[in-house]
């Protein structure tokens, strides 16, 4: 069924009775021409595109858990390309131009708001830096500008202009940038590729990989074993996990991200707001709370769930951007596990695993880089060679010394 007016004053009139689920609920096939390990954004977004884009329909996702039930859904839903570095800065710009147009293209409403993200700086250095940032931004075709003290003042007065330590001396803006839904982006993709003839296979564990002479021939699930042409990886923070049933060591560490959502406000945050003394990035949702979130907790884990001196650091850097937030009530928080890779920035490329294909590496970039991942791991499984946006974002590039260090915090992963 397509979703249009019609449709919906037709089901209105039929008492609702005419919907069909999004998508289906198959058995598995004994053989895929490709197999995606992972039914998050990711995963989904790249069986969308091989279906619509590449014609390879023949294709299976297989998620452990229910559909979208990992990090897709635990993110503060921020979607921005205000990157700097050249293996960064053409991939997330090519992403959000397919995020302007992904409801059109999967014909699902997926709430892309662009109200724009605000980067504060708090010092003559941040500020130096900001420009390069922008001016880079600029080189790449993609507006920026450079907003000072009182222009802020104008638009967020609520935010601690004068404080001691980290008086808010101005910010580098971005218009195209902002929010969308994060479970409907999941659900919009996988009714897409479902419509294309993928089959999404939930509750459907891997187990093992299987190799004939050196080349991947399918996996064992705990629906059995299911052979296929190509296997690609999409597992976020269980990249390693699945890797590894290969004997594939991967340049990854996992790490919890945790993320919280207040009681219901009226609006008062237009913006996607990042505080540049510390690493604290909040929106308002739709429906009134304030989201929220800062850095990982620091050391490796795979629990969604994050330890208090990570939340109480977050509460303080909130406040002290915004001192209102201390009248608010947090409803809830949680945690996604994070693949963070060696140089903070993604790896979308072949493995020497002959037929194995990894898209890993995403830390804090993963949920607004879903269209461009997923479009660009798709090209790589059906072409057998990188999108050019992605030409750099290769595994070896560690071994090779042509790292993507976005943050120039090095090769350790619990800084980026």
């Amino acid at each position: 069924m397509r979703y249009s007016a019609f449709s919906l004053i037709r089901n209105a009139f039929g008492g609702n009775r005419g919907w069909t689920p999004a998508w289906r609920t198959p058995e598995p096939k004994p053989h895929y021409d490709v197999i995606i390990v992972g039914g998050g954004g990711h995963g989904l977004a790249t069986a969308h595109y091989l279906a619509n884009e590449f014609g390879l329909r023949n294709v299976a996702v297989l998620e452990k858990g229910y559909l979208g039930s990992g990090n897709v859904g635990r993110n503060t839903t921020i979607v921005r390309s205000n990157y700097m570095l050249p293996g960064n800065e053409p991939f997330y710009e090519f992403s959000l131009k397919l995020w302007e147009g992904l409801e059109q293209a999967l014909n699902y409403n997926v709430m892309f708001s662009q109200r724009g993200i605000i980067n504060l700086y708090h010092s003559d250095g941040q500020r130096d830096a900001y420009i390069r940032r922008g001016n880079a931004m600029w080189m790449e075709g993609v507006a920026a500008e450079l907003l000072d003290r009182a222009q802020l003042m104008k638009m967020l007065p609520f935010l601690n202009f004068s404080h001691a330590r980290f008086p808010i001396l101005g910010g580098l803006l971005q218009r195209r940038a902002g929010t969308a839904r994060h479970d409907a982006v999941a659900w919009g993709f996988a009714r897409s590729a479902d419509r294309g003839g993928v089959d999404i296979l939930q509750q459907c564990e891997v187990t093992g990989i299987r190799r004939e002479n050196g080349r991947v021939t399918g996996v064992e699930t705990t629906k059995g074993f299911i052979g296929c042409g190509k296997l690609a990886l999409a597992a976020a923070g269980n990249s390693s996990h699945v890797a590894a049933m290969a004997g594939l060591a991967l340049p990854i560490e996992s790490h919890v991200l945790q993320a919280f959502v207040t009681e219901g406000l009226k609006p008062c945050i237009d913006h996607v707001i990042t505080y540049g003394a510390g690493h604290f990035y909040i929106s308002q949702s739709d429906k009134g709370g304030l989201v929220f979130g800062a850095e990982i907790d620091g050391y490796s884990s795979y629990a969604q769930r994050g330890n208090l001196a990570t939340a109480e650091h977050v509460m303080e850097e909130g406040v002290t951007m915004i001192p209102g937030l201390s009248r608010v009530r947090v409803l809830r928080a949680w945690g996604g596990v994070m693949d963070m890779s060696m140089d903070g920035s993604p790896i979308i490329d072949r493995t020497p695993v002959e037929g194995l294909y990894l898209n890993a590496g995403w830390c804090y970039g993963g949920f607004k880089a879903t269209p461009a991942s997923g479009y660009c791991f798709a090209h790589l499984i059906a072409k057998d060679e990188p999108h050019p946006v992605a030409r750099l974002l290769r595994l070896d590039r560690f071994e090779r010394g042509y790292a993507v260090d976005e943050a120039g915090a090095g090769p350790q992963p619990n800084l980026h």
